[in-house]
């Protein structure tokens, strides 16, 4: 009896639904081309990011190897991007991460990723609310935080009076969700905004290169005695100088935080229904926005930091502070100015993305049923507004800049992890005829009888997928993502393994060993054969070394951001548990 409930328990868990007919070939909504879908996910990516991040990183985290931290943030994007590719493949649906999880890995899973987008989406939003706070303050010379404090802070509380502007901005947040709940970006406004925005920042990388001194590369102490004047409390920390001044640690923990310059690639697959050659411009358009991404990166921190020693670099330093180091004003004030344009863009529709996935789970029963009306009912839709922008007021309060980034950061590589999960798991199952479901799949298969041996699980009889294989992959999946997380919490203890500790190393020799047989039992499955219009290559080791990737970035958040998240996850699992797993429609309609 026990056994038989805990099996109907795990099928819960794992419930999928099935899916309608994708946008045929031929419709005329299918107008897109790779042009249009690399001009939205720039557009989306690069902004507020190389706006505060390269100034917040380079400052205490990287230095000038800040580099080298987009470097590895984005190939770590590059490999989720190209499972993403296929999942979209396999799911020919214009929608979220939450969808792809649902259809592919089940039920739990997609709550996951669900909760953790609304999360990250959140946290984004808090994030440009800080972003909007110092374009502000940049065109105003940093006065308007300080006027606001000391007029008011006489008559209110000093929480009120060290996050006015935050409540400010809040504020205007909230009054412009109002004013464009129906605001639709056209595509040649986009293309149009991001060619705008790369052509200011190629100004900005073009003046830091003729300005810039390669000296601020090989700083010393010298350097850093003479610029603080024999007083050095208003610099920055100088670390051990020259072009790594905080170590392999500040290169690890600024790439964590790198990365939240990348999340916005995942936006392409909003528009899969509606590109004209999907098995084509899917593909070319992830990995060619990203090395667009990568080179405006690139080039914006190395431009900082090549202009502006990282040690002068302050707490909320932004990019158009380097053009006044230099001496140009006319320049600096114009830049602030083309930022403030870019972060205004932000607000428009920025709650869609919340309000979409907070209405497909309500559509799904996952979360509760009224949320399933937020586009048809705008008391509902208001209410929704009024209540995250709260949410974001109060992180935006309590949470600094770089905690708010980590949040974004994890948000985006979980579903990461799950999706290049369920890529390695699903290349080797069974194929389903058409209208056939798993559970038919293994009935049909039933009376085959298949048993574990050694020599089976090393030399499959089948050159096709069976039940059996499957279920070795699904075990051996499990077990190596359990493996690669261990691995990366012992890695993140490197000072120790560098030392020389045999327990460390044994421990690591391992872990290696087994990951290394477990990827070895997968690589001698069969795989589907089913055609798709682009797969993974190198299956299965692209999919783990971007499991790997994303759990070392992971690894490197701060406590606060895993305090947030792991509150926020309770308050999901609770409602999941208590209500999504009963009234699921999967469930409903089995």
């Amino acid at each position: 009896m026990l056994h038989q409930a805990l099996h109907r328990f795990g099928q819960k868990l794992v419930r999928r639904p099935t899916l309608k007919e994708p946008v045929a070939k031929d419709d005329p909504r299918r107008s897109l081309n790779t042009l249009d879908l690399v001009a939205r996910v720039v557009g989306r990516t690069v902004g507020i990011g190389v706006y505060i991040l390269a100034g917040e990183v380079a400052r205490n985290q990287a230095g000038p190897s800040i580099v080298i931290c987009f470097l590895v943030a984005g190939l770590s994007s590059v490999l989720a991007g190209l499972c993403y590719a296929e999942v979209s493949a396999r799911v020919p649906h214009s929608d979220s991460t939450y969808l792809y999880s649902f259809v592919t890995i089940g039920e739990l899973w997609a709550f996951i990723t669900g909760w953790t987008l609304i999360l990250s989406h959140v946290g984004d939003k808090a994030i440009v609310a800080r972003a909007c706070i110092l374009a502000f303050d940049n065109l105003r010379g940093n006065k308007i935080s300080q006027t606001l404090r000391e007029s008011i802070s006489p008559h209110v509380p000093r929480v009120l009076t060290e996050y006015v502007d935050i409540f400010v901005v809040g504020l205007v947040f909230l009054l412009i969700e109002f004013r464009n709940l129906r605001y639709v970006w056209s595509f040649p406004v986009t293309k149009m905004a991001t060619l705008v925005k790369l052509l200011v920042l190629s100004f900005v990388i073009i003046s830091g290169f003729i300005k810039g001194d390669l000296h601020n590369w090989k700083l010393t102490e010298e350097d850093y005695a003479m610029a603080g004047l024999n007083d050095t409390s208003s610099l920055g920390p100088l670390g051990s100088g020259g072009f790594v001044p905080f170590g392999f640690e500040g290169i690890l923990r600024g790439t964590a935080t790198c990365f939240y310059a990348f999340t916005g690639f995942s936006s392409i697959f909003e528009k899969v229904e509606e590109a004209q050659n999907p098995q084509h411009s899917i593909p070319m358009g992830i990995v060619i926005s990203l090395f667009i991404c990568f080179l405006v990166y690139f080039g914006v921190s190395a431009a900082l930091t090549l202009t502006v020693p990282y040690y002068k670099l302050r707490h909320g330093s932004t990019l158009p502070q380097a053009l006044l180091h230099i001496g140009w004003a006319p320049a600096y004030y114009f830049l602030a100015f083309a930022f403030l344009c870019i972060v205004s863009a932000r607000l428009l529709g920025f709650m869609f993305p919340i309000r979409r996935v907070l209405h497909r789970m309500g559509q799904d029963g996952l979360l509760f049923p009224v949320l399933e009306r937020i586009r048809s009912r705008p008391f509902i839709l208001i209410m929704t507004t009024v209540i995250l922008s709260i949410i974001t007021a109060i992180m935006a309060v309590f949470f600094g800049l770089t905690d708010l980034l980590d949040l974004r950061s994890v948000g985006s590589l979980i579903p990461h992890s799950l999706v290049a999960t369920s890529i390695l798991i699903l290349r080797y199952q069974p194929e389903a005829k058409e209208g056939e479901n798993e559970s038919e799949v293994l009935e049909e298969n039933g009376h085959i009888v298949e048993r574990l041996t050694l020599q089976g699980l090393l030399f499959p009889g089948s050159p096709t997928p069976t039940p059996l294989s499957g279920r070795v992959v699904r075990v051996c999946s499990a077990l190596l993502a359990l493996l690669l997380i261990l691995l990366c919490l012992v890695l993140a203890q490197w000072p120790v393994l560098l030392s020389g500790d045999p327990v460390w190393i044994s421990v690591v020799v391992v872990l290696l060993v087994l990951i290394t047989g477990l990827t070895g039992v997968i690589w001698r499955q069969p795989q589907s054969s089913s055609p798709l219009y682009f797969k993974v290559p190198a299956l299965p080791l692209l999919p783990l070394l971007s499991i790997f990737m994303n759990v070392c970035l992971m690894v490197q958040m701060t406590a606060a951001t895993w305090a947030l998240f792991a509150v926020w996850m309770l308050i999901g699992f609770a409602i999941y548990f208590a209500y999504g797993i009963q009234y699921s429609l999967v469930s409903n309609s089995t």
